[in-house]
């Protein structure tokens, strides 16, 4: 069912008890994605702002503002159980770490939370025109030509303040909120993850104080197929232990599935 949060914050609400999980979506995708994950539970799906059904941020967030926009929507509930799946990772980290009244624990899927790698350096071709650009012997409708054609998929479709917000967040590094986490965190990945590769999962989980993390064989970024079950079984065993710990008010879920997480990897 369908329901505002706060504001012009809307939100998938699952169960009927008082929502103790928050489920946060990835780059273009909407609360939609955790319909199976959330089955059972007392739950919020949110479409965040720029995403599905919810109006744009008025200007460019980074992850930092998308979190206090939730935390501000969110005042006076929870905690939660957070789930968050590429860029809802990132906004969950972010969350747990400014305002961790709101975070029980916290589950994670797909985010690029962390480079392994250098980012690719960019084309000599697009590192000259930027230099006359800066110069002003090549106009801006020119640069922005040479975006539109190089850049990824999701940056060319994005528009607008959407695009000011992609171009933000992947430029933000996590290691200081990772290490300042202080609630159970469980990183769940697929093996073939080209969008968040598994070598930065590896590296998050490292940083993360106790973090786990459990990789599923021949998966990719979205949640789909064993991908789906293993976050959901995550989640479910993460709702218990808060329920276990007395961490918060959370309703046990009503499921047939073993709640049990995986072997690490």
């Amino acid at each position: 069912m369908l329901t505002v949060v706060a504001g012009d914050l809307l939100a998938d609400r699952v169960g009927k008890a008082e929502p103790r999980v928050l489920a946060l979506h990835g780059w273009q995708r909407s609360g939609a994605d955790f319909s199976r994950i959330l089955e059972g539970t007392d739950a919020l799906a949110v479409h965040l702002p720029g995403f599905g059904i919810t109006p744009t941020p008025p200007e460019a967030w980074g992850s930092v503002e998308y979190a206090d926009h939730l935390a501000q929507a969110l005042a006076g509930s929870g905690p939660f159980v957070v789930v968050g799946h590429s860029f809802g990772g990132r906004v969950a980290v972010r969350l747990a770490v400014r305002h961790p009244e709101l975070v029980s624990a916290l589950v994670i899927t797909g985010a690029p939370l962390v480079r392994a790698t250098p980012p690719p350096r960019p084309s000599w071709r697009f590192r000259t025109l930027k230099r006359l650009h800066a110069a002003h012997l090549v106009p801006q409708s020119v640069m922005d030509r040479v975006r539109r054609s190089s850049g990824s998929d999701d940056y060319r479709a994005a528009e607008g303040v959407m695009r000011g917000v992609f171009v933000r967040v992947v430029g933000e590094d996590y290691r200081e909120d990772l290490a300042a986490v202080r609630v159970p965190a469980h990183l769940v990945w697929g093996e073939l993850d080209d969008s968040a590769p598994l070598a930065g999962a590896r590296l998050a989980a490292e940083i993360l104080p106790g973090a786990r993390l459990d990789v599923v064989p021949g998966e990719g970024h979205l949640m789909t197929g064993a991908l789906q079950d293993a976050v959901r079984t995550a989640l479910l065993a993460a709702i218990g232990d808060v329920e276990a710990d007395g961490a918060g008010s959370v309703t046990p879920p009503t499921t047939d599935a073993d709640p049990s997480p995986q072997e690490p990897a």
